[in-house]
């Protein structure tokens, strides 16, 4: 069977019996539909979460540890073997660069691979109380629970809202975002074909103003795990209030890359870009606001205006593509309007702001110098391809700007100091840090955000606590 699933997976098959509308899938790089997806509705909705509700109860939760394990194991591997098809669609879906895609379908086989082997390895506690007896803690699935995925990294962000929430027992209702539905489908179907129960997993399809709104105001869904906008998820947690439902939110961020006199110049130079640019800017850990300490700004920024000249921006499913274009023209529409505030307000293109191509919703990687901390560019999360430039004379004065974001998703410090690298990351306010790197994500370690990035954390053992009930247990002695 083809991967390729334009309808909704409800119960263990693809279903549109009751999907009410169509969402066009348009690839970015050559602007044409190449496929629709026939979007849910309430209807087609609240089947799903009957199902998931009836599959948790009659099965998944009373599955044991090992034979949940094997489930999971499963689902990694049948990812695996699927990984180019995947990549191919996901390239195709949301402009992403070929070689990255198969990097993150890998990345989304390890994650499962990663929560099989933690499903034995998630305990209780004994407590010593002062009654005399055995006191107990036991940790049990929350019921059904739901994951809405955002565009820019569907496929490994699916997983890692799945991956846990199945490994405690819990059954998972699955909303990617309507432009970018596909891989999260195709993972649908892997996971049953790979032994998952029917119901289990329900990929639902929609807008989120209709279909994402319901699932956090339905009373059987016990948690929603969101990532995307900070206003989204303000949005999602006032529709949680009223039913006391839980929520973890990934959100925005305007991440910090500080640089100082006595880093690895050309290291730090040399890797930098990327860590603005991959995935066209399109991330909410991009190093958007580069801090270079004043002594070495004028080489930093030179070096870096090389490395970032020699990115070949171009076709997604070519190998030596970096850059792809833009998810959306609406997307780069709304970045150049960000480039363009700039201009008007005098500050130094140092390079891009065009469009490389006359087809295809490419904008090249785009260098502002000379912002001011009060700037629209300097402020605001673009979720697009450029950074701002600033230089600093002192630490302290350095830090509070920083820090003057409602943000505090990710960063970097850039310092062969040791003693300054700890004391700095102890005063950024931010979820993630990396020295001397720009790696953010890991499997094994909590990811989330501090201020308006978010509520909770994903990945690691971390992640489990949020989909797991604590009850407590005392026996008393006679």
């Amino acid at each position: 069977m083809s991967l390729v699933i334009t309808q909704p997976f409800i119960n263990g098959k693809v279903d549109g019996s009751t999907a009410d509308n169509l969402l066009h899938q348009i690839n970015p790089a050559s602007e044409e539909v190449f496929t629709e997806v026939q979007g849910a509705g309430l209807n087609c909705l609240q089947r799903a979460i009957d199902g998931a509700q009836s599959a948790f109860e009659d099965h998944w939760r009373s599955f044991g540890t090992r034979q949940r394990a094997d489930v999971l194991y499963g689902i990694a591997a049948a990812i695996k073997t699927h990984r180019d098809e995947l990549a191919q669609i996901e390239s195709m879906n949301v402009g992403k660069p070929i070689a990255d895609a198969r990097d993150e379908i890998e990345l989304g086989s390890r994650i499962f691979e990663y929560y099989a082997g933690a499903i034995s390895k998630t305990y209780g506690q004994t407590l010593p109380v002062a009654k005399q007896g055995l006191d107990l803690t036991l940790r049990e699935p929350l019921g059904v629970v739901a994951g809405i995925v955002p565009w820019n990294f569907p496929f490994p962000i699916a997983c890692w809202k799945v991956a846990p929430a199945l490994a405690a027992g819990n059954s998972v209702l699955l909303k990617p975002a309507s432009i970018s539905p596909l891989t999260a489908l195709a993972l649908g179907y892997l996971a049953h074909e790979a032994g998952l129960p029917s119901g289990v997993l329900q990929v639902i399809p929609g807008p989120g103003s209709s279909i994402g709104e319901a699932i956090t105001k339905h009373p059987l869904v016990r948690k929603v795990s969101f990532t995307g906008s900070t206003e989204s998820g303000a949005r999602i947690m006032e529709l949680a209030a009223p039913g006391i439902k839980r929520v973890s939110l990934e959100l925005g961020g305007k991440s910090p890359n500080i640089v100082f006199a006595d880093a690895d110049l050309e290291r730090a130079a040399r890797e930098s870009p990327m860590s603005v640019f991959a995935n066209t800017g399109q991330d909410c850990c991009a190093r958007s606001r580069i801090f270079v300490e004043d002594s070495i700004y004028d080489a930093f920024v030179e070096r870096f205006l090389e490395a970032t000249q020699a990115l070949k921006v171009g076709d997604p499913l070519l190998d030596g593509t970096q850059l792809g274009p833009m998810v959306s023209a609406t997307q780069r529409a709304s970045v150049e309007s960000y480039i363009q505030s700039a201009r008007q307000d005098g500050r130094t293109l140092a390079w891009g702001g065009d469009r490389p191509y006359a087809k295809g919703y490419y904008l090249n990687p785009t260098v502002i110098l000379d912002t001011e901390t009060n700037d629209r560019c300097w402020k605001e999360e673009i979720f697009g391809p450029v950074v701002c430039i600033r230089r600093f004379h002192d630490e302290s004065t350095m830090l509070k700007e920083v820090n003057d974001t409602p943000y505090g998703l990710s960063g970097s410090i850039w310092t062969q100091h040791l003693a300054r690298a700890i004391r700095v990351a102890r005063q950024v306010e931010s979820g993630v840090l990396s020295i001397n790197t720009h790696s953010s994500v890991h499997v094994e370690a909590p990811f989330g955000g501090y201020k308006q990035s978010g509520i909770g954390r994903d990945l690691g053992m971390n992640a489990l606590d949020g989909y797991c009930e604590i009850k407590n247990i005392f026996i008393a002695e006679d």
